[in-house]
This record gives structure tokens, C-alpha cells and sequence, in this order.
């Protein structure tokens, strides 16, 4: 039976992408809803391109070569890509294939026109739309004009532009194969697009229509702006006309050109109110049949419009299941935790399974439901202070929704639940006092620690089903440890005699900030020693100049460097500093919530330039000066204060009230950081015993591979070793497919139920123009040299430098040692970056949006710490 290249659009649907590619496909199912009209036409499936390809001369070696070229070599990109497109259209199509092509134009009349289409398998899927990726051409007249631009689509799959799209989303260019949609020419009198969603806010409800005179390649080309129609509830909310003076139309033999439109029309809009109505209304029908909104390109011709293609919309962020239809509103967790990054299933499950509030997922991100808690009066106040003084973006876009009156119910609620709270102190109010007592603290530590040891001697003893019992027993002590109201009350009593003395010696002394310096080199900072550790390991490191040489050669992936360092002089007392730092702060990382994420301890390459950076920027014994210079800023900050309060009306008694609360925040403060570092040793644990389930799930055959279980939720897991059950590999390659599109997705602040993503503004007219204003979070200005860093493994960092990133979680802190000053994207005032940031004296503004975007690696930028504010000076 001989193969069958041509398939009609009619008999296709979503189900055979493989055959025909994401285009053909849609259209297929398009034609198939009602009241949708799609121009009839074929497709030429992708059998027949691997069969042009297999035919190629030297096609192997032209794939391996470009498999080989890395995304950021464009010349070699060019040169090959360009290559490899004239060898397709070079290889003649065979007779037969051709033959059953022209059988299909006879159908429909070889002599009339059609447009003739790429159609590529990983083509207007649902995490990547590779929209402008291959080609389309138009008004395409004749049999052989049609074969000639069939090749010219087959080629146009390796477009620089669409070679670089797959290399950015890690598509193997061998995996995705073309097929191409011949259809019938429409000739319209205006075209466009539709967003079923708006595809700038993310607001479902909210649909957008671009519209032109003549074909859509006008719009698509920029030759002219659309007008623009904003409809919400089948009513046009409002419109833009734009002046349209040019279309591109099609030409009687074949092609298209531009034409000038007349001038009195040129400000007539495409589209009637009504039009743009009944366009979204086709637009919702289709929405609802693939199920997410849709990017659709229309055509209206006498009268009726037609739809000629439909693809997801794939840059909006996904909105949490909530199983009702009432409205929500979502916080960002990942904002509060300084890890905005996308997590695997297990990361996010686990979270979830140890989290004190009920955590919703999207997009690989998790929020917190706050909906109940705005809508009354008393916990809505307590929600946005505390939020606020956490993420001031965070209450703006918060309050956006508010303001609009109508979203979020109001109803008295006079006994809110603490416990709801998704981050910053709890909403009814300070907690109960506690006394200022170093004990307190010391306690609370050596609380967790027999903790802690209890779940390590225990853990080792179990596996298999028993395990998963055990860990949810594990997950309630890991709460009930979280969640102790002593440890809450100390967290408490830190944060607010810090804001008592920014609030009040601002007041009785004009002073801005005073906390910072009164802070300096705190008592039981775990997260700020275990930077000043990182400086003792490079003391040791510092004088074997080959074991230097050495480590400037570990990669951090090198997960076995350790053991070929202490083959070298010197090696052994090195490694031994190393292993000692990991037996403390191995279970760190970068995006530590996420248990997936390689640990130190079991990538310790990471680490390697951080240490170098110390051995090349400090002297011996900087650890120590740097905490001792710390402990005197702060004292004589006290003396300073102090002194000023007692000269003024009442002193004695403002001086005793602050010298109370100074002594409370060195006594608390630095314990903020440890439930943390007592979560992330959890989290080690767990992981370790997990893995081990994963090793003997690979060796019994039910796992690919040992990280297959990170794109299974706990849950998932659980059942899979109850069970014995093959995982499927599918799955775990769809949820990988997903993680990496979650990656391109900018999570919000605040997300509502509708889909619209708030980030929130700051309102201040107090800073300079063009100045990037954050959240000041610790004092000092200072200027130097930029350094955006977006990867820890990546930071090559000189005495004096600023540190420009996304986020800093603990992870980061090693790096603040060798600062001179800290902009990040995402913080608050007692976020884990800001907290160490005021330990170690670095002027540091938070929440800059879009600083590593806007600031350019090497710029020299001014840090204003106390105002909250940066400056690029070139």
C-alpha cells in the first residue's frame, strides 16, 4: 500500500500533530465547531518532508553540525541554517509526491489561488507557539508555483529565527518535523487578530481585537497600526482608530503588494462595534473547545469572517485551580520566599505538604488564597500592613483590586484566623510579649536541633510504603516546630522593636534607618556566619597555590572534585575545610524550597567560586575583623543615639524606651534567620530518603531514571512505590516540557481568579528622574561597578562590586561577604536578603523591577540604601 502524503483539512484534528503539525491540526478542529468557517484546503503531511530530507545530500552531517552550535554563536548559526535551507529547497520533490499534490489543486481548481503554509510538529502547542517562526505565503497561483513555495515552507523550518527559538526551548531540531497547509485563498476586505484574553494583563475576561484593511500582513509586518477594540461581556469597552494608510492586497497573477488606502477611509475603522462583538463571540466558542485562550488571525469577507488559524496564547500565567467559579484573589509565595523560579512537582507538593497555610499552584509557582481575608474590614487592614511592610508591590496591587469596589465581597468577619496569613506577622495584632533573654533564643535552637537529630536517627530505618507513612507523621513535627507560638513571638519581637526604632528615632532624631547600624553583626545569625565561614575555608585555601590553581579548573557541576583535591600538596587540609563547611551548610542551595534542587553537599562545585573570590578580594582573618568591626559600628551607633536622645525634653526617658528596644533586637534578630535553616535541614533529610526510594525504583524497573521522581507531585510518588506501578515516561517528558516553559513566565504579585497578573507601582515623587525605585531595606550609599548576575556558579565578583540579581535566598549569602552594595528584584524589609544585607553594612535597595534588565553588567550605579533608590551614573 503506497503512503498517503496529502490529507484533506477535514479529516485532521488535534489528535495527528504528528502527521500534520500544530497548524494543520487546529484548523482541522476549527472546521469541525460550529458556526466557525475555515477556508478550505490540504496538508502535506510531514512524511513527505522526512522523505525530502532523508533525500538531502550530506543532511546527517548539516543536523549534527547544527546540533553542536551553541544559541549564542549567531554567524555560525546564520552560515549553517542558511546552508541547510538550500539544500531543501535544492532536493527535488519526487514525482509522485508532486503528482498527489497537484490531484489535490485539481480539487479546488488549479487555477485558483491559495496560501500555502508551514505547519511544524512542535508548532502552536501549548507551552510554545513558535508563532513567526516558519514561513506563510500568499496568493500563491499555479501547481508549480504551489511545489516551488511547499519547499520554500520545508526550508523555512530551519530559519535562523526558528533554529534559535528551538535552541532557547531545548527542542532537538531532529524531533520537530513540517508538514504544510495548502488553503484557499480569502480575499478579505479587513483582517487581524484575535486575544481571547488581553494578552498584556492576563485578564481572561477581557478580549482584544487588532484590525486592518486588506490582508493581515499588514498588521504583521508593522506597515500600519491596527485598530484596536477591548471588548469585556459582549460590549466594546473602548477603542482605538488608527490612521491606516497603507494595505497590502493581492495581486491578479500571483503575490501581494502594498497599495495606499484612500484618504477618507484611512480613519474609518476596519470593524463595526457589532463586528467586533460577533468576532469574540466565535472567538469564546473556539477558546472553550481547546480549552485555554486562543491567538486567532481572521479574515472578514463579505461579511463573514473566517478564521485561518488559531494558537494558545502561551506567555499568559497560568491561573490556580480554585473547583468554583467565584472570584479569588492570589499572593505570590515564591515573592515572600526571595525564589521566584518555577519548582517540579515534588518541590512544589512538598511545600505544600509542610507549608501553614494552604498553598495553590500555577505556572510551577505556588500562592496563597487571600480572598477571605480582604473581605473583612479588620483583617483586611492586618493583611495589608503586614504584606506591605514585607513587599510594598505586593499592597499596591492589592489595593488595586480593592479600589475597584466590586471583585472582592465585603463582609464583617470579627474573628479573622491567624493562621491564614501567607506571610509577615500574624493579622490580629502583635503576639503575646516575651522577655528580652538570650535564653530564649538558645532554647528555641536547641529545640529544633533535638528535633532534628530525632528525625535523622529515625528516617534511616525506614523505606517502601512505610517510609511515606512515616514522612507525613514527619511533616505534622515539622509544622508543629514552624509554627511554634514561642518561635513566632521571637521572630516577632525582632522585627518589630527593628521598625519601633526606624519609626520612632526618625521621629524624635530625623534620622532614617536607624536600625540598620544598631543591627550590625547580631548574635545567632545563621544565614550571616555562614558567609564569615566561607571567608575561614578561603584562609585555608589562600596559601596552597595548588590547590588555588586546582579549583580554578573545578566546574560546578563537578560533583567529585573533592576527592581529587586532596591528591595534591596541601590538598587533604583543604578538602578537610570543605567538608567541614558542608557538614554545616550542605544542605543549601540556590532555590532551597525546591527540594529538587542540588543541595551542596551533594554539588560542593558550586561553591568553588564563591571561595575563590574570598582568596582573591580578603586577608587572613577577615571573618573575624569583619564581625568585630560590625559589633563596634553598632555599639557606638547605641552611644551615638543614645547620647543625642538624653540631651533633648524628656531624654531619659526616650533614651531608657530605645535603649530597651536596641537590647531587643540584637537578642532577636539574628534568630529570624534560623527556622530557615531549620526547614532546609529538614528538607535534606527528606530528600536523601527519597532519592534512595528513586534508586531502587530505577533498579526494579519502574524508573527511567532517578530524577523521573521530581516531576511526580509526593503524592504521585507515594502511590507509584505503594503500588510498584510503571511510571510513565510520557508524563515525566510532558512535566519536563511544561518546567521548561514555566522558565519564560514572569510570576505575579497578586493573581486573580480572572487571570489578571498585578505587579504593582510605587507612588513616590521623591526620587530623581530615571531613577529605579525599590523598597530601602539597608542604609548607606554607595557607587561602583554593576555586576547582573542571574547564576550563584556564574559570579565573578572584584572588591567594591555591586551585586545586581533577580533574588538572593540564604544560598546567596557567602557572595555579600566580598559587596559593596545589593539591588535585587524581588525583596522586602525582612526578607532573608535584606536581614543579612543590614548584618554586613551593604547599602541594598530591593524590589527594583526589572533591574537586571535595565541595569547593564559593568555600569557604574549608585545605590541610595536609606531612600530606596538607584541611580546608573553611565
Amino acid at each position: 500500500m503506497s503512503e498517503q502524503y496529502v490529507w484533506d483539512l477535514h479529516q485532521v484534528d488535534e489528535t495527528r500533530v504528528a502527521i500534520v503539525g500544530g497548524k494543520a491540526a487546529h484548523l482541522g478542529a476549527l472546521s469541525r465547531i460550529e458556526g466557525v468557517h475555515v477556508p478550505g484546503g490540504f496538508c502535506v503531511t510531514t512524511k513527505a518532508f522526512r522523505r525530502i530530507i532523508e533525500q538531502m545530500p550530506s543532511a546527517d552531517d548539516l543536523l549534527d553540525r547544527l546540533a553542536r552550535v551553541t544559541p549564542d554563536d549567531r554567524d555560525a548559526l546564520r552560515v549553517l541554517s542558511a546552508q541547510i535551507r538550500r539544500a531543501v529547497e535544492a532536493t527535488p520533490v519526487p514525482d509522485d509526491l508532486a503528482a498527489e499534490i497537484t490531484r489535490a489543486l485539481a480539487r479546488s481548481g488549479e487555477g485558483a489561488a491559495y496560501a500555502v503554509r508551514s505547519s511544524a510538529t512542535a508548532e502552536d502547542g501549548p507551552t510554545a507557539s513558535f508563532a513567526g517562526q516558519q514561513d506563510t505565503y500568499l496568493n500563491v497561483v499555479g501547481p508549480a508555483e504551489v511545489l516551488r513555495h511547499v519547499s520554500r515552507c520545508w526550508a523555512s523550518l530551519f530559519t535562523e529565527r526558528a533554529v534559535t527559538y528551538r535552541h532557547r526551548h531545548g527542542i532537538d531540531h531532529r524531533t520537530v518535523h513540517m508538514a504544510v497547509v495548502v488553503q484557499q485563498m480569502v480575499f478579505p476586505d479587513a483582517s487581524g487578530i484575535l486575544f481571547t484574553a488581553d494578552p498584556v494583563t492576563g485578564h481572561r475576561k477581557v478580549a482584544t481585537v487588532d484590525a486592518g484593511f486588506g490582508l493581515g500582513e499588514a498588521l504583521v509586518s508593522g506597515l500600519v497600526n491596527p485598530d484596536v477594540f477591548t471588548v469585556r461581556d459582549g460590549e466594546v469597552v473602548s477603542r482605538a482608530i488608527s490612521a491606516k494608510r497603507r494595505a497590502v492586497t493581492a495581486l491578479p497573477a500571483g503575490g501581494t503588494q502594498e497599495v495606499v488606502i484612500e484618504a477618507q477611509r484611512q480613519e474609518e475603522p476596519a470593524l463595526t462595534d457589532a463586528q467586533a462583538v460577533r468576532l469574540v463571540e466565535l472567538g469564546r466558542r473556539i477558546e472553550a473547545h481547546f480549552g485555554r485562550p486562543q491567538d486567532i488571525e481572521w479574515c472578514l469577507a463579505d461579511g463573514d469572517f473566517r478564521i485561518v488559524q488559531s494558537r494558545p496564547i502561551t506567555t499568559l500565567f497560568p491561573v490556580p485551580e480554585s473547583g468554583d467559579r467565584d472570584n479569588h484573589v492570589y499572593v505570590s509565595v515564591g515573592h515572600g520566599q526571595m525564589m521566584t523560579d518555577p519548582m517540579k512537582p515534588l518541590g512544589f507538593s512538598m511545600w505544600q505538604l509542610t507549608a501553614m497555610v494552604p498553598m495553590h499552584e500555577a505556572g510551577g509557582r505556588l500562592f496563597v488564597d487571600v480572598t477571605q481575608r480582604l473581605a473583612s474590614p479588620t483583617s483586611r487592614a492586618a493583611l495589608l500592613d503586614a504584606l506591605g511592610k514585607g513587599d510594598p508591590l505586593i499592597r499596591d496591587a492589592l489595593e488595586t483590586v480593592l479600589d475597584r469596589g466590586d471583585f472582592v465581597p465585603s463582609h464583617p468577619d470579627p474573628d479573622p484566623d491567624p493562621d491564614r496569613a501567607p506571610a509577615g506577622p500574624p493579622p490580629g495584632g502583635a503576639p503575646a510579649p516575651i522577655e528580652t533573654d538570650r535564653a530564649v533564643v538558645g532554647g528555641l535552637i536547641e529545640r529544633s536541633r533535638t528535633s532534628l537529630a530525632a528525625l535523622e536517627r529515625e528516617i534511616r530505618t525506614k523505606s517502601g510504603p512505610a517510609l511515606f507513612d512515616y514522612l507525613l507523621e514527619a511533616f505534622e513535627e515539622h509544622k508543629r516546630i514552624v509554627g511554634d507560638p514561642l518561635s513566632m513571638q521571637a521572630i516577632m519581637a525582632g522585627m518589630e522593636a527593628t521598625w519601633w526604632l526606624n519609626d520612632t528615632l526618625g521621629e524624635w532624631l530625623g534620622e532614617k534607618n536607624a536600625a540598620d547600624t544598631l543591627t550590625l553583626s547580631a548574635p545567632d545569625n545563621v544565614t550571616s556566619e555562614m558567609g564569615l565561614a566561607l571567608l575561614d575555608v578561603a584562609d585555608v585555601v589562600r596559601p596552597l597555590p595548588e590547590v588555588v590553581a586546582f579549583l580554578r579548573t573545578v566546574e560546578d557541576d563537578d560533583d567529585h572534585f573533592l576527592e581529587e583535591l586532596a591528591k595534591l600538596t596541601g590538598g587533604p587540609e583543604a578538602r578537610d575545610a570543605i567538608e567541614a563547611y558542608l557538614d554545616r551548610y550542605g544542605m543549601r542551595c540556590v532555590g532551597e524550597i525546591d527540594i529538587t534542587r542540588p543541595r551542596w553537599r551533594e554539588r560542593p562545585g558550586a561553591l568553588v567560586p564563591a571561595i575563590l573570590d574570598n582568596v582573591r578580594n580578603f586577608e587572613p582573618g577577615a571573618a573575624e575583623r569583619r564581625f568585630e568591626l560590625g559589633r563596634q559600628k553598632a555599639r557606638q551607633k547605641e552611644q551615638d543615639v543614645l547620647s543625642r536622645l538624653r540631651a533633648q525634653a524628656d531624654g531619659d526617658r526616650k533614651a531608657d524606651e530605645t535603649k530597651r528596644m536596641i537590647d531587643r533586637v540584637r537578642t532577636f534578630i539574628g534568630y529570624r534567620e534560623y527556622p530557615k535553616y531549620d526547614i532546609v535541614c529538614r528538607y535534606s533529610l527528606y530528600k536523601q530518603a527519597l532519592m534512595g526510594e528513586a534508586d531502587r525504583l530505577v533498579q526494579a524497573g519502574v524508573l527511567t531514571g532517578r530524577e523521573d521522581v521530581f516531576h511526580l507531585t509526593f503524592q504521585e510518588l507515594h502511590e507509584v512505590v505503594r503500588s510498584n506501578r510503571t511510571v510513565d515516561p510520557q508524563l515525566v517528558r510532558q512535566r519536563e516540557e511544561a518546567f521548561r516553559a514555566y522558565h519564560a513566565l514572569t510570576p505575579p504579585r497578586v493573581l486573580t481568579s480572572d487571570g489578571e497578573a498585578l505587579t504593582g507601582v510605587y507612588r513616590r515623587d521623591d526620587v530623581p528622574p530615571g531613577a529605579l525605585v525599590g523598597v530601602p531595606v539597608s542604609a548607606g550609599t554607595v557607587e561602583g561597578r554593576a555586576r547582573v548576575v542571574l547564576d550563584i556558579a556564574e559570579a565573578d565578583l572584584e572588591a567594591g562590586d555591586i551585586l545586581v540579581t533577580a533574588f538572593t535566598d540564604p544560598s546567596w549569602s557567602p557572595l555579600f561577604v566580598g559587596i559593596a552594595g545589593l539591588v535585587t528584584e524581588v525583596g522586602g524589609l525582612m526578607t532573608h536578603g535584606a536581614v543579612i544585607a543590614r548584618e554586613y553594612g551593604l547599602p541594598t535597595v530591593v524590589g527594583v523591577e526589572g533591574a537586571t534588565r535595565l541595569i547593564r553588567d559593568g555600569q557604574r550605579i549608585r545605590v541610595h540604601g536609606t531612600d530606596g533608590f538607584v541611580e546608573i551614573l553611565d
